[in-house]
């Protein structure tokens, strides 16, 4: 049985701990794949800042301008049961330039558009190049990296880290001059870590099996997963409502919007590298993940209750709970069924990536039909809802939460946008 079952935390088997020796002695290919997984994460967060702005510009209403999301996250579940089938079969490092190709021709294409519509359509089709890219890119840096896969992991989740907090803020900056620079920003930076990866990453090695598109469906017939995946989706809904409804209850400027959410991402990302794996130790898997989705639940609901400056600090504070549930969430995935990793977490993903989708567009809607409030209510339901799915289904999760040593990303890399 795991330690973090029976005592207290043991750095010996910390990865942060134990990765944090090595983790700056790395090739140039691994840093390379890291700088770019820094920009390709930046681009989740990127518009949070310039919603309001792009609303006023295209003249478009809240649900039409969250569209942009919608889009987005609908083609990167389905992309989930795309992206192992494409590089199994033409490899790692085409299958990272193949998404960094996708993404920069559509982000510069969003930064001309002319209307809602077509700016939605164009952040399809990054989202498409995005799960390409970020689904490969864990793989190809656990298999490039000095330092064994502690390194690796860590490397990785702290680019993810850094990019969901610093994509507001480059949206802020950008975004106070035009609404239109914030694409034009991403789409060059993803076009010099195309550069760089085509420098200095070599091809890696293909897997010795192709991937089907349906094995991720088959994965699902797992009751654990399952599990997994459905409470994931509930969590997931109320994730993007504070990611994507909550700037236009703030209504900043740019500045001080991307400000609120580069506060709100660097607590995802300490309380996901760094605080998540000591709780787990301690506590277990299963009651940090249950305790963090009710704690959320009701900092959402105070978040829609209060006045606007209990606003700002329960949206910064969601970070913390958002950091600690993505780092669960992803190793219950990957650990509850004897599926493949890149199998499993993309089942996994196919299913908590709609509720992405929806949030986006659903919380809008909502507060057209009722008032500002209710949005966030909902949200706080559905964090509940979670966290009964884990209680209900405790027996079908106990397996990975008491039994494996915590996997604190995903060595398959699929789980896109997890942490």
């Amino acid at each position: 049985m795991s330690s973090r079952n029976t005592g207290g935390p043991d750095p010996a088997e910390d990865p942060f701990d134990a990765g944090t020796g090595s983790l700056l002695r790395q090739p140039k290919s691994v840093w390379a794949t890291a700088g770019a997984s820094v920009v390709a994460f930046m681009g989740i967060g990127l518009v949070d800042p310039i919603l309001p702005s792009i609303a006023k510009g295209l003249q478009a209403t809240p649900s039409q301008v969250s569209l942009l999301f919608t889009s987005y996250f609908l083609i990167t579940a389905v992309a989930m049961l795309v992206t192992g089938f494409v590089s199994s079969r033409i490899g790692g490092r085409r299958t990272l330039l193949l998404g960094l190709a996708f993404v920069v021709v559509f982000a510069a294409l969003a930064g001309t558009s002319g209307s809602v519509g077509q700016l939605v359509g164009y952040r399809a089709g990054w989202g498409l190049g995005n799960a390409l890219f970020v689904s490969t890119a864990l793989a190809v840096i656990v298999g490039a990296a000095a330092g064994g896969s502690a390194a690796a992991i860590l490397l990785y989740e702290s680019a993810l880290g850094l990019g969901m907090a610093c994509g507001p803020l480059l949206g802020a900056v950008l975004g106070n001059l035009s609404w239109r620079y914030p694409f034009f920003g991403t789409a060059t930076l993803m076009a010099v870590g195309f550069l760089c990866i085509t420098g200095f990453l070599k091809e890696q090695p293909r897997p010795a099996r192709r991937t089907s598109l349906l094995d991720p469906i088959r994965a699902l017939g797992h009751g654990g997963l399952a599990s997994a995946a459905v409470s994931a989706f509930f969590y997931n809904y109320t994730f993007f409502t504070v990611l994507a409804f909550t700037p236009f209850v703030l209504n900043m400027t740019p500045y001080t919007s991307g400000a609120v959410f580069f506060a709100w991402g660097v607590l995802l990302a300490v309380f996901s590298v760094i605080v998540a794996p000591r709780l787990q130790k301690r506590l277990g898997s299963l009651k940090v993940l249950g305790g963090s989705l009710v704690l959320l639940a009701i900092d959402v609901a105070v978040l829609g209750y209060g006045d606007h400056t209990t606003a700002v600090v329960c949206t910064i504070l969601s970070g913390a709970f958002i950091g600690v549930n993505n780092t669960v969430f992803t190793e219950l995935a990957l650990g509850v069924s004897n599926a493949p990793r890149p199998v499993a977490s993309a089942g996994y993903n196919f299913v908590r990536w709609f509720a992405a989708a929806a949030a986006p567009y659903l919380a809008p809607k909502i507060e057209e039909w009722t008032d500002l409030h209710v949005p966030f209510l909902v949200a706080a339901l559905t964090a509940v809802m979670g966290a009964v799915v884990v209680l209900v289904r405790r027996r079908a999760l106990t397996h990975t939460a008491e039994e494996p040593e915590p996997r604190h990303a995903n060595e398959d890399g699929v789980t896109v946008f997890a942490n």
